[in-house]
């Protein structure tokens, strides 16, 4: 089992950028694929973004595509979220999770599951 502690959620204004980091608390982090969700209230749970173990490979979802980043480094057992040119409807809270089908998008794909970290962006 790995347990997964988001940081780095804040309120911010639109255009402004923010970075999420997800720390695992396993040695074998390297040995899960990753993924962001995010939820926004009344809506239901939404794919963001994955990374393949290795972090050759990534996926997003088309409403954030060209404006955010994943990234993972092995060695510190943390997988990140760069965001840009934040939008209002990017508001929501943010969920990383591991051990999923690489690159998938359900949330059924993933097994574990961090907080969430809330990130708000003001208009």
């Amino acid at each position: 089992q790995v347990q997964l502690v988001e940081s780095g959620g804040g309120l911010v204004q639109a255009g402004d950028s923010l970075r999420l980091s997800c720390a695992a608390s396993r040695r074998t982090f390297s040995s899960y694929a990753m993924g962001w969700f995010r939820q926004a209230p009344g809506k239901e749970r939404e794919f963001v973004s994955a990374i393949t173990r290795s972090g050759t490979i990534t996926s997003y979802a088309d409403s954030v595509q060209g404006r955010f980043t994943i990234s993972r480094d092995n060695a510190k057992n943390t997988v990140y979220l760069q965001m840009n040119s934040l939008k209002p409807e990017d508001t929501a809270v943010y969920y990383c999770a591991a051990d999923g089908t690489t690159l998938g998008s359900s949330a059924s794909d993933y097994d574990y599951w961090g907080q969430g970290t809330q990130v708000t962006v003001s208009s």
